[in-house]
């Protein structure tokens, strides 16, 4: 994994070696000491109900990923929403160049 590349894992997969485990949902603060740590942070997020990514879920995963979190399990029906919140923070960061942009000019 490069040092700014994010990646997704499944629930239950285990949690990589050399990767700080910041739990379920932890609080900012704690992401940004693991961060600060130097090894890459995994992050867990659940949600409550099935099918419909969750809002919550993945605000909080622009945070995580905003404070430096790089691994991060969720639901398997929640990926594609979450791999889309990842790649947009990276091109906030300008870590990696937009898949679409637009330039409007009034």
């Amino acid at each position: 994994m490069g040092s700014g590349e994010r990646s997704v894992l499944p629930l239950d997969a285990a949690v990589p070696a050399g990767v700080a485990d910041a739990g379920t949902a932890p609080p900012a603060a704690r992401v940004a000491e693991l961060v600060a740590g130097g090894a890459p942070v995994l992050v867990t997020l659940t949600a409550d109900g099935p099918d419909v990514p969750d809002a919550g879920l993945l605000a909080a995963a622009s945070v995580y990923a905003w404070l430096g979190a790089r691994v991060f399990r969720a639901p398997d029906d929640h990926e594609a929403a979450l791999r889309q919140v990842l790649d947009m923070v990276a091109s906030i960061e300008g870590t990696r160049q937009p898949l679409v942009s637009r330039r409007g000019l009034a």
